[in-house]
């Protein structure tokens, strides 16, 4: 959906702002491939790590899609699943198959996987697990998208994608989420040009890769006095993840220096991908029947 044009309150109350400042808490795991973070959204779970060099991470069993983001270059990874192996030098996006799968990364570095809620020894594991012991409103049940073109597999995507006149970031979707990563902002960004907005019924997740963010979020009003919340400027550095809920209008700010915000959801925007050309491979993940 786009920007709310709500006439009336919502008919349930906005839930909390939820936040995972990586660089402020000891990792959730710190072993001999690195250390991991986890945070979650709704429907959506993030791994932040910083690997040694050698690191890798075994899935078996995998129920649906995740994917794998390298912002960066000198990142190189070995992508297995089944018969089939990917390799990367860094700055792609991978995503991988349901089922068992593999990724080693030689030289370790700073990575980030993305999977759905549905993996639930890694939801187990998010900080912010408790905020989630019930689903939060105003957002539907998970349903994933249909399955990909020619079935399952390994897709990788580089990272290193031209800028387009009237497309917004580099956006790539598959079954069960959606990432838009814009590119590297230079210089803070101009306040009399701010965009607020809303959503009806889906979270953004908005991982900070670098920079420091103020996020800038307004609760709607319930009948309900006791329901309402004060604004909030939640300033963030990184790495960081802010979960913002539908339906808060909410924009965000940056300073000084370069800043990167990867945006997260999931399942994939209806309104993102029904734009012609903004979804860089909506050619091999088809929209549900109904939105074709």
């Amino acid at each position: 959906m786009s920007a709310s044009k709500r006439t009336a309150p919502p008919a349930l109350p906005a839930a909390a702002a939820e936040y995972g400042l990586f660089y402020s808490v000891p990792p959730t795991e710190e072993d001999a491939n690195g250390k991991t973070w986890f945070a979650r959204g709704q429907n959506f779970i993030v791994a932040y790590s910083e690997l040694e060099p050698g690191a890798m991470f075994d899935r078996a069993d995998q129920i649906d899609e995740f994917m794998l983001l390298l912002p960066y270059p000198e990142t190189p990874v070995i992508a297995t699943a089944g018969v089939q192996e990917e390799r990367s030098d860094g700055y792609a996006l991978f995503i991988m198959p349901p089922g068992t799968s593999r990724l080693v990364f030689p030289l370790g570095g700073r990575i980030v996987r993305l999977f759905s809620a549905r993996s639930d020894d890694l939801a187990a594991k998010c900080a912010n697990a408790a905020s989630y012991a019930e689903p939060h409103p105003n957002i539907p049940p998970f349903s994933p998208w249909p399955d990909p073109v020619g079935g399952f597999r390994i897709r990788s995507y580089s990272l290193d994608v031209p800028k387009q006149e009237g497309r917004a970031g580099k956006i790539w979707r598959c079954t069960t989420m959606m990432v838009n990563m814009p590119g590297m902002r230079f210089g803070a960004r101009d306040l009399t040009r701010l965009s607020p907005h809303s959503h009806d019924d889906f979270e953004q997740g908005s991982l900070a890769l670098s920079g420091t963010w103020t996020h800038h979020m307004r609760w709607p009003w319930t009948i309900d006095y006791h329901d309402w919340r004060e604004d909030e400027h939640a300033v963030v550095g990184s790495p960081s993840l802010t979960v913002i809920p539908p339906p808060v209008l909410h924009t965000s700010a940056y300073g000084e220096g370069e800043s990167q915000l990867v945006d997260i959801f999931s399942p994939p925007r209806l309104d993102f991908s029904g734009k012609p050309g903004w979804v860089l491979n909506a050619d091999e993940y088809p929209m549900p029947p109904s939105q074709d």
